[in-house]
């Protein structure tokens, strides 16, 4: 099946019709992890086309990428190293593109390196260096975080390193062996094996074996090499089954040789003789480590998490631990001259055994670890950003800290009966482990008394309980009577009241049970008759426990009397236009999002009971939503592996960004700072934080037609982004408003009220501010000198020419009485249109001064007439432009205060008032009926 992308409608054509058809048709939630399955693989390929010439960009509008939290191990061995300055071993992990370096003695995380272009393949250490490989290149790096030396010289996967003295032995998928200079970074040797004769898979260095190593293949064959001399020694036959495992055993000339059989076998390399055979019955053995603290004891692993401690001298199990790890233990080290054993595996954990058991066995002392399969779910706990609770495919329940990875805790897997599961040996299949969380919910109002988390598991109707104060598992399992013998009813959805009290259970059936948490009891059921005739698909409560919403399958949302009795309670029912996915409740802000099966959210008002909002987008199945703290934004996620924030008031998309994979959950922390989300395929969490809190950022509605950036999920090493820093600060060209915005509509003034609110009364207020104590005046200039109105003397140089040729007597000009605004008003004479200057002018001022102009237009008896109609005209040109309203008026009432009665004994200047007049009448009825259609507007609105 091809994939083919259409760049004008941004739709996939058979990717996105197989997918939809498979979800409409198949709604069992039996089946919703194959499903979820099924889906991420097609659009891993389908994303694999459409993004293939697309560069991808660094962020996006809102949110950065931060970090990830959870990683702590995978399928590459464990490294150790011992450091004397710090008389501490450091324990070297990989977590894909990074590697993890801890210490033995806290098991605290000390750094993460940088990030490599491709994943790791292979690690190895000595005292100085710690060696990397990803794709074809080799780093060494120093202290954890610096890059020194990298080798590039391989054409295929790097998968076996050995440092050996001053020089460092790589292995590529090819077999094709490498020996480099480890300071000058100079190839030495090159030697080319064929995989079908010989094809590498482990090597080591024999113990007094001056520059030879051991070569280990598929073929079941070893070869011996000088890489001095380049030539091989000896060949070892083998057992013609491949070589999984090489050890060097404490006696000179003995290793020990891991099978993919099960063998191990103990082999003298100087005469070539096997001395004895033991067989591992769980399978290949991967990982062989040997005690050196003077106790004959080899450790293997294997690939069901099953660490074998055997007795060399006895040739028998000493003892064994049946589920050291979920998964095939990868990595095994004695560390040296300690009954301290380190083990790692790929179930995404890192453990410290000690032997100090009277019979000689091994108990964990401690733990480094994630979870073991991706996680379903993921919600920030409590009021602050410090804890962040999450389930997982591995049955299990943790919280991971986004302060320090010392407060990781895990609350445990979930068992059908936690006391035996721990009295029974263990193995690697318990039938005791429950199905996958899929839900939960918590509330941590109720947290020291009894068990505040409910959590919901796949394919069961039980709902199991837990306690985050104790750290485990409850002793409560909630399920109705109704549904003890009936094992196709399962729990679909459900919720925890805001006191802790209640649980409130949604099932496949359509029923919806109420129980208390603190002992497990039945309260009562909500609908009989008219309950859901599919699954309950979303529920909630208002905080003061007064309504239940439940929303279903069959496209009905219900509205419910929290402490209602069957049928009795329904308060209202409303039908929505498709089917319901989940629901998502705002406590403090009563805002629901619904997601619908279309692909679409509505916003349902929980006072009002209508839909506020639908927002459309999404190109595949939502997974999950998240409100902002303040309930502005609604963030959502689906499997078409976007995220999208939402403003709920504008009701516009702002921010859009894709990742490689799906997310599955997301969740925005209390204060807002960071947002978790959950991704197919990865057993991390990761943070981004939000660029809101700490810059201005420019919250555009985004156009369907604009290109949706692709980022990379976070590392594991706190990023600074200091390389995007000017994309991140990159102003929006600002928006800058015209001086009139339309022919019909009248502008307000930006100045502040201060400064034109108290004209009218400015003599009032003058009267009341003055000083009980004359004030000190400064010296006056002589009369002849112009000045300005200041606190200080300073002089008017306007008119001051700097020519050469002005003679030294002449007419001064402000010999005149008029003032510098009243010779503005004067310049107008020649061009009466212009008054933008004169109005500018009065703006500048206060409003002392703004009295004292005004007042002063009439000390001049040759030109008062011309002032004063100079001023009318300015405050004409205001009212048919229709700007500066208030102003306007605030001007005009003071123009009339002061000169009303020269204006009424003077003709000339009473028309020019009735004109002005007239002006003023024709503005105040624009306003008046834009205001009260507005009026009205809001009016209607809040009826609805």
């Amino acid at each position: 099946m091809s994939l083919v992308y259409n760049p004008t409608t941004r739709h996939y054509t058979h990717a996105q019709y197989l997918v939809s058809l498979v979800l409409f048709t198949v709604r069992s939630r039996d089946h919703e992890v194959l499903l979820l399955q099924i889906y991420s693989f097609i659009l891993k390929y389908y994303n694999r086309y459409k993004y293939k010439d697309l560069k991808k960009m660094a962020h996006s509008k809102i949110f950065l990428r931060n970090r990830a939290l959870g990683y702590v191990s995978n399928h590459i061995p464990v490294v150790t190293r011992y450091i004397q300055r710090r008389k501490e071993n450091l324990l070297v992990t990989c977590v894909g593109k990074e590697f993890h370096t801890y210490g033995c003695a806290h098991f605290s995380l000390l750094s993460v390196s940088g990030t490599h272009p491709d994943d790791i393949t292979c690690l190895s250490a000595d005292s100085f260096h710690i060696y990397t490989a990803a794709d074809n290149i080799v780093y060494a790096w120093r202290r954890g975080t610096e890059l020194k030396h990298t080798y590039i010289g391989h054409n295929y996967t790097v998968h076996i390193i050995l440092p050996f003295g001053p020089h460092l032995i790589t292995i590529d998928e090819n077999s094709t062996l490498m020996v480099w200079d480890i300071k000058t970074e100079e190839l030495i040797l090159e030697l080319n094996f064929s995989n079908n004769q010989f094809e590498i898979t482990t090597m080591i260095h024999p113990a007094t074996y001056m520059n030879k190593v051991l070569l280990g293949s598929k073929q079941g064959s070893l070869q011996l090499w000088n890489l001095k001399t380049m030539k091989m020694i000896y060949t070892f036959k083998g057992w013609n089954i491949p070589i999984t495992a090489l050890e060097q055993a404490p006696a000179i000339d003995v290793v020990a040789i891991g099978l993919l059989d099960g063998k191990i076998i103990l082999h003298n390399l100087k005469f070539d003789e096997t001395l004895f055979e033991l067989i591992q019955d769980t399978g290949s053995v991967i990982s062989i480590s040997f005690r050196n603290d003077n106790n004959p004891i080899m450790a293997t692993g294997s690939l069901n998490g099953q660490i074998v401690f055997w007795n060399l001298e006895q040739r028998k199990v000493e003892s064994q631990l049946n589920k050291a790890h979920f998964d095939a233990v990868t990595g095994l080290k004695y560390l040296p001259n300690e009954p301290l054993l380190v083990s790692s595996s790929s179930d995404n954990s890192l453990k410290l055994w000690i032997f100090d058991l009277t019979d000689g066995g091994a108990r964990l002392l401690k733990i480094r670890e994630g979870h073991a399969e991706p996680p379903t779910i993921v919600r920030f706990y409590g009021n602050n950003n410090d804890n962040i609770l999450t389930a997982g495919g591995d049955s299990s329940l943790r919280i991971f800290s986004t302060v320090t990875e010392t407060f990781n805790k895990s609350l445990g897997r979930a068992s059908y009966n936690r006391k035996s599961s721990k009295k029974k040996s263990k193995t690697v299949e318990d039938p005791m482990i429950m199905p996958p969380i899929t839900y939960f919910c918590a509330e941590k109002t109720r947290e020291k008394e009894w068990c505040n988390i409910a959590a919901i598991h796949s394919g069961l109707g039980m709902v199991t309980t837990w306690s985050y104060n104790l750290l485990k598992m409850g002793e409560h399992k909630l399920l109705p009577e109704r549904f003890k013998n009936d094992r196709n009813a399962t729990s679909t959805c459900l919720c925890i009241t805001k006191c802790g009290n209640f649980v409130i259970v949604g099932y496949s059936t359509g029923h919806v049970d109420r129980f208390n948490i603190q002992s497990g009891t039945h309260k009562t059921s909500y609908g009989n008759e008219h309950k859901h005739t599919g699954p309950v698909r979303g529920l909630a409560v208002d905080d003061l426990n007064q309504i239940v919403v439940t929303a279903g399958k069959d496209c009905l949302i219900q509205f419910w009397d929290f402490n209602s009795h069957q049928d009795l309670g329904l308060k209202m029912t409303m039908t929505l236009p498709e089917s319901i996915e989940w629901l998502r409740y705002h406590n403090e802000c009563t805002f629901i999002a619904v997601a619908l099966e279309n692909f679409s959210i509505i916003l349902i008002d929980l006072d009002t009971k209508k839909i506020i909002r639908h927002f459309y987008g999404h190109k595949g199945r939502l997974t999950d939503a998240t409100f902002s703290p303040d309930a502005k934004w609604l963030i959502t996620s689906s499997m078409d592996c976007t995220i999208r924030t939402w403003d709920i008031l504008s009701s516009h998309l702002i921010d859009v960004f894709q990742v490689s994979n799906a997310c599955i959950s997301l969740n925005l922390s209390p204060t807002g700072e960071f947002l978790a989300t959950a991704h197919m395929c990865n057993e991390g969490i990761y943070l981004w934080s939000n660029r809101t809190i700490y810059s201005h950022v420019s919250l555009k509605a985004i156009k369907e037609e604009d290109v949706i950036p692709m980022i990379d999920l976070p590392n594991s090493i706190v990023e600074d982004n200091q390389e995007n820093n000017e994309d991140l600060n990159e102003e929006e060209s600002q928006y800058v408003s015209p001086q009139q915005l339309g022919e019909n509509l009248i502008t307000i003034s930006s100045l502040p009220q201060s400064r034109w609110k108290n004209l009218l009364n400015i003599d009032i207020i003058k009267k009341r501010n003055k000083p009980k104590e004359p004030l000190q005046t400064s010296e006056k200039a002589p009369f002849f000198l112009p000045t300005i109105a200041s606190s200080d003397i300073k002089f008017d140089l306007s008119d001051v020419q700097n020519s050469t040729d002005i003679p030294r007597l002449r007419n001064n000009k402000d010999f005149q009485i008029l003032t510098i605004f009243g010779r503005m008003l004067c310049s107008t004479l020649e061009s009466d249109k212009d008054f933008i200057d004169v109005i500018d002018k009065l703006k500048s001022m206060g409003p002392s001064a703004i009295d004292f102009e005004i007042q002063s237009l009439s000390a001049e008896e040759d030109n008062k007439v011309l002032l004063l109609q100079q001023f009318m005209k300015v405050l004409c040109f205001m009212m048919d432009h229709k700007i500066d309203f208030e102003l306007a008026q605030t001007y005009l009432g003071v123009f009339l205060k002061w000169h009303g009665q020269t204006i009424s004994e003077t003709p000339k200047l009473l028309n020019n008032l009735e004109y002005l007049q007239d002006q003023q009448l024709k503005n105040w009825q624009t306003l008046r009926e834009k205001l009260f259609y507005n009026l009205s507007i809001v009016k209607s609105l809040k009826k609805m």
